[in-house]
């Protein structure tokens, strides 16, 4: 199932549901912990998609691809590159990335993303997904002229607009079956699969889980395929998964 959040375009109210061939069917209750149908289902025209959840926390991963198979590392590194990004920095599908005064241009990084369905501690990696509620785009974008000398990423991740998510949540997905996708102004950049992750999805995970308790709605994105390219002004960003779908967003100058 795919979930969603939504406004009608003449109310103000949020709303959640699940998309169908019809529309977006309206559901009530918590996605995590209870919900019912409705009977009422809403054109794709009388909508504006919001990002699918409000997440409690995201955090990402560094340079988990390589560009094919025969690249990936016989051993892993003890420690993964973490990083938090604000949930301030979440916007949806259609909403403008913004670049930050003084910077001509910031990267795109498309990327599948992990919405945790339960607390979770010291999972083991065949526990995960029973921990995972389902998977959306992400694009983590990033300026990397505020990364610090000494490796310090916080603040090139965190600038308002910086973390586009959705357009859905996709409860049926085979996360290691995934291709992701980004095309800037129209033109394919990032086009490969998660098996080409170093640290698999349900291995990262599993490591995060023994440092931190991890909840229901905290997001985690599991790194940025090779091909991600610098965006500028008057640019458009569509980072794609096809099972879950596209995350489109202009970019403008702030």
């Amino acid at each position: 199932m795919k979930f969603a959040r939504f406004k009608k375009q003449t109310d103000e109210r949020v709303l959640q549901g699940i998309a169908t061939d019809n529309g977006i069917q309206q559901i009530e209750g918590d996605i995590f912990t209870g919900w019912e149908h409705t009977e009422v289902i809403h054109n794709f025209s009388e909508i504006k998609l919001l990002t699918p959840l409000t997440p409690k926390h995201v955090i990402g991963i560094g340079a988990n691809y390589v560009g094919e198979t025969d690249d990936l590392p016989a051993e892993l590194p003890d420690i993964p590159v973490f990083f938090y990004k604000p949930v301030s920095s979440v916007i949806g599908s259609g909403e403008t990335v913004v670049i930050p005064r003084k910077v001509e241009e910031v990267k795109f990084e498309s990327e599948l993303a992990v919405v945790i369905g339960q607390r979770a501690s010291n999972l083991s990696e065949q526990e995960v997904t029973d921990y995972i509620f389902g998977y959306t785009v992400a694009n983590d974008v990033t300026a990397p002229q505020f990364f610090h000398e000494d490796g310090h990423w916080m603040i090139g991740k965190s600038f308002d607009t910086f973390t586009p998510l959705g357009p859905y949540i996709e409860t049926e997905l085979d996360p290691d079956k995934v291709t992701v996708e980004a095309y800037l102004n129209g033109e394919k950049k990032q086009d490969s699969t998660t098996r080409l992750m170093i640290f698999s999805m349900r291995k990262m995970i599993a490591y995060l889980s023994s440092v931190m308790t991890l909840e229901a709605g905290d997001i985690i994105l599991t790194g940025s395929p090779l091909g991600a390219e610098m965006m500028k002004d008057g640019d458009e960003i569509n980072c794609k998964i096809a099972e879950i779908g596209e995350l489109r967003n202009p970019v403008k100058q702030g």
